[in-house]
């Protein structure tokens, strides 16, 4: 006997895309910001791309503008030690 019932629900597209910053960076993205990679080639990228795409099943996408960066490139500022008491 056959089911109509579908083994896995719909989910709405999720898109990963592969680009690069405005300072070169290569970037991977979902569209639901709460995936991010960064690599020194766009090989390197489309490959964690597409590893990415088997888990979240997202389609792949060249972004068409510059990325945003989730997370900062620029250095931690180094922390001051706190005067001790005497």
């Amino acid at each position: 006997m056959m089911s109509d019932v579908s083994p896995e629900p719909a989910q709405p597209g999720r898109i990963i895309y592969v680009g690069q910053d405005c300072a070169g960076h290569w970037l991977v993205q979902d569209s639901g910001k709460t995936l991010e990679g960064r690599f020194v080639s766009y090989a390197a990228a489309m490959h964690y791309a597409r590893e990415e795409r088997e888990i979240y099943r997202a389609e792949i996408a060249i972004a068409s503008a510059p990325l945003v960066p989730l997370v900062s490139f620029d250095p931690v500022a180094p922390r001051r030690a706190l005067a001790r008491a005497a």
